[in-house]
């Protein structure tokens, strides 16, 4: 918004208006003496006595244009937008066509003292007289910014700020956090200064500058309640006498991504930074290199819930304007453990503008993007918009999310939690008395809500042993066939964490080298409690005769051994899995409830096992590494006196032969 308003000077241009001029308003020497002193004393930045000789100039001449002007100006830059407005009325009935901008420049005083209409009124009177093209154009674009903030302002969002409490917030400035899909962990960028002592001494006196003050990583947990607890240090190799900064989190917590800046293995002014979490803190940051790192500045890596995507700001050439939304996929894992990206894409001209974009954050549900922008229509400087996917996968005309999420200020760097319903972000200036930036969460309005997103969590460990194994972890849509998350779990601990989109039926595939994987099926489609997630702890199976693993997505139609399309995503999982092994021969199990003859249903399971067989075989796998057997209901894994008994044993099994 500042940028915006500045144009009142550009457009001003007093301290050139004389030069310009054979003479002044008016001839009376004093007057003009006066004048003259009271610029220089403004152009020094001694504004107290360049207001007394602006004024003493008026009292020799009260018609005197070049003062009153000057006098807006001194206004407008100590934001006293009445006595600027004020002054530039009373110009403007002394002779309005002494400067035409006098009545743009009356348009940005009524807009910052919040007289709407007024505003509108001069924006469009300066539009009728000018002959500037340039200034025609500013003019209607204000002329839309005032109506739009006119009516934001007329139907405002109820929002109940809440402070992140004093465990988080402090004296100084925190920004940018990060939270867990969990909501258990939020690391956030504290501005710190260099030397306490000497901030002691000086206070808010002390410049912010990299010379004065340092940017580390501090991390708060939450309490039982819910609550924030009292901040530390991020341990491991993050934090250094640079400033490290605008960090994102995997949905997790093991990864992060930050920018760093000015560093020796830096490929340009700014880039973005990977490290991992290990037993004895986070691990040193290693650059990711290019396509996302270039010559140019990249900032503000946001890592997508999806595990695959990385969002980011970037200056490069070929966006569509200054700082531009760009998006990166993980191609693969180093073996250091460091993941390495390609297919470099901007987010394409319904996102970007010919302005700045800036702090994406792209919900869990994969379809919600939330940003800072100051190319959209706005309530000045850097606004929130929402864009969300339509059914094509195509961004929609991003929507401004409203005052008073936004104000006139910038608003930046905004986090929804994985349930939806709550966002996060920093400001300064939204509470008395606290001047520096600040943590706060509110409850998002409806309209502005993602699709909710539930996760499970557990550890994966080794069956026989009891040791922690960090497993590899994929979410399939069932219906789609798309991959829907990948993720990695702890080295060291073997949690994990995935979240769950609510509204599909997904296949969950946990996996590690030597190992059956383990199979998984969530259903969440219609309505699920977005505060119950799911904990499970999963023990794998080395990979030995007679180890075996239940089939939980291959269906079949009802009575029937014909496999629904949905089992497509399962059973090339089993292809994977013997390509991978090329020396492992398994055995295609089938059972069934007991509805029914056990004649029937033993013929059945092994038409259900046969149908499976004949999958793979299909797919390339030698027939001779595949033996298929039906059980009928003879092997039960619960009672079969409840629906949910039998379907639990109505199911297909691979065992190692």
């Amino acid at each position: 918004m500042r940028k915006m308003l500045l144009l009142f000077i550009l457009l001003s241009g007093i301290s050139l208006i004389s030069e310009a001029q054979s003479r002044y308003s008016v001839d009376n020497k004093r007057a003009i003496k006066f004048y003259q002193e009271g610029r220089s004393h403004y152009a020094a930045g001694n504004l107290d006595e360049a207001k007394e000789l602006l004024f003493k100039a008026l009292d020799k001449e009260a018609r005197f244009m070049e003062p009153m002007l000057l006098l807006g100006d001194l206004y407008h830059s100590q934001q006293q937008w009445i006595k600027e407005l004020d002054i530039l009325q009373k110009a403007l009935k002394v002779d309005s066509t002494f400067y035409l901008p006098t009545y743009y420049n009356i348009g940005i005083a009524a807009y910052n003292a919040e007289k709407y209409d007024l505003s509108i009124e001069h924006f469009k009177r300066y539009k009728e007289l000018s002959k500037n093209e340039e200034g025609r154009k500013r003019a209607e674009a204000m002329i839309n910014r005032v109506a739009f903030v006119k009516e934001a302002k007329a139907n405002p969002y109820e929002i109940d700020l809440k402070s992140a409490g004093e465990g988080v917030n402090s004296e100084f400035d925190e920004y940018w956090p990060s939270i867990t899909a969990d909501e258990q962990t939020m690391v956030i960028t504290v501005l710190m200064p260099r030397d306490m002592q000497l901030y002691r001494q000086k206070g808010e006196e002390l410049p912010k500058s990299s010379v004065f003050y340092q940017e580390d990583f501090y991390v708060s947990q939450a309490d039982s309640n819910g609550q924030w607890q009292e901040r530390h240090v991020l341990l491991g190799h993050l934090n250094t006498r640079s400033n490290e900064g605008a960090q994102t989190l995997s949905a997790d917590g093991n990864w992060m991504f930050y920018t760093g800046c000015g560093r020796s293995d830096s490929k340009g002014s700014c880039d973005i930074y990977f490290s991992r979490k290990t037993n004895q803190g986070w691990s040193a940051p290693v650059n990711i290199g290019a396509p996302v790192n270039s010559p140019f500045w990249e900032s503000q890596p946001h890592f997508a819930a999806d595990g695959q995507t990385l969002y980011f700001i970037s200056n490069r050439g070929k966006g569509a304007g200054g700082k531009d939304i760009w998006q990166a996929t993980i191609q693969g894992i180093k073996e250091d453990g460091t993941p390495y990206f390609g297919n470099l894409k901007n987010l394409g001209d319904t996102i970007n503008t010919r302005g700045d974009e800036n702090s994406p954050f792209l919900h869990h549900d994969g379809q919600t993007l939330y940003f800072s922008s100051n190319g959209h229509q706005g309530m000045g400087g850097m606004d929130l918009f929402m864009s969300r996917k339509d059914d094509q996968g195509t961004w929609t005309s991003p929507e401004n999310m409203g005052y008073p999420i936004n104000t006139s200020k910038d608003e930046i760097g905004l986090i929804v939690t994985a349930r939806g319903d709550e966002a996060y972000f920093s400001s300064d200036g939204r509470v008395a008395d606290t001047g520096a930036k600040d943590i706060y969460s509110f409850s998002l309005p409806e309209e502005l809500r993602p699709n909710p997103v539930l996760y499970v969590k557990g550890k994966v460990y080794d069956v026989e042993t009891g040791e922690v194994l960090p497993a590899d972890f994929q979410l399939k849509s069932l219906q789609t066939g798309e991959t829907i998350i990948k993720s990695y779990g702890n080295s060291f601990s073997g949690q994990f964490l995935v979240s769950l989109p609510v509204g599909g039926e997904y296949a969950f595939k946990a996996d590690h080298p030597g190992y059956l994987f383990y199979s998984g099926n969530f259903n969440l489609k219609g309505d699920h409690p977005v505060d119950k997630p799911y904990y499970l702890d999963i023990g794998l199976k080395p990979i030995k005769e007679g180890a075996t693993v239940r089939l939980e997505n291959v269906f079949f139609e009802t009575d029937s051994y014909e496999l629904k399309p949905e089992s497509k995503v399962e059973l090339d999982e089993v292809v994977d899995f013997l390509a991978n092994n090329p020396d492992v021969r398994i055995m295609l199990e089938g059972h069934t409830d007991n509805v029914g003859t056990e004649e029937y249903n033993l013929t059945l399971s092994e038409n259900r096992a046969r149908a499976v067989y004949n999958y793979l075989v299909k797919e390339g796998i030698d027939e001779t590494r595949l033996e298929y057997k039906g059980y009928g209901f003879s092997q039960p894994i619960e009672s079969n006196d409840t629906a949910e008994g039998r379907a639990k044993n109505r199911r297909t099994e691979m065992r190692i032969l």
